[in-house]
């Protein structure tokens, strides 16, 4: 699934989701299954919000295709189960890669001229596994 906005002034999640979306993305990714008035619950322990709010959002999360929702019960007493459709990192694995590609696309050079400058404060494991990656692209030319 495909977000279809980048912030970039935001930090963490929040360059994906709004911050209520963020705040119950997290309490899905850490939790298997559950209803939205648990999700409630742990989130208005520390922000007091309305049970609709967080009942919206997650429909909306839903929606988009971040959550998926299983119900059991008929009726009144029918009660609605969420879980994430993946996990945290293959989520930002698929954020990451579509806004880098997006990027490289669309202002190329100096995205890449912005990379190596940023490589002075890289993780030496990092500089090194780029290191092994550049040998094997130029075996192949």
């Amino acid at each position: 699934m495909k977000i279809k906005k980048f912030n970039v002034s935001e930090e963490g999640l929040n360059h994906f989701f709004g911050p209520l979306e963020a705040r119950i993305m997290e309490i899905m990714w850490s939790s298997k299954e559950i209803g939205i008035k648990d999700v409630h619950s742990v989130i208005n322990q520390d922000t007091p919000i309305s049970f609709n709010a967080v009942m919206t959002v997650m429909n909306r999360l839903h929606d988009k295709g971040h959550l998926k929702k299983n119900g059991s019960g008929k009726g009144r007493g029918r009660i609605a189960y969420y879980a994430p459709m993946q996990s945290k990192e293959q989520f930002l694995i698929e954020q990451t890669k579509a806004v880098t590609d997006g990027l490289i696309l669309e202002f190329g050079d100096l995205v890449v001229t912005h990379m190596i400058d940023a490589l002075e404060d890289a993780d030496p494991e990092l500089i090194h596994r780029l290191e092994q990656k550049l040998n094997q692209m130029k075996k192949r030319e």
